[in-house]
């Protein structure tokens, strides 16, 4: 199980990843996703997430990077 659960929205293969998005996390955004390789990812699937914090993005209140 990962620290973020959520429920997959729209998943499309694209050459080497898979970009999905995760609804229903609790965060109160629906989040993108990007994985290495082909994900078998349905719409409604139930999956947990555990972000790598080296990789994720992030903003200030105002939505300027800061890191």
């Amino acid at each position: 199980a990962g620290l973020w659960e959520g429920r997959v929205g729209v998943s499309e293969h694209l050459g080497s990843d898979t970009f999905f998005h995760v609804h229903d996390t609790g965060l109160g955004e629906i989040l993108t996703v990007r994985a290495s390789g082909e994900v078998a990812l349905r719409h409604g699937d139930r999956i947990f997430l555990t972000p790598d914090a080296e990789k994720m993005p992030r903003f200030d209140a105002e939505g300027l990077r800061i890191a």
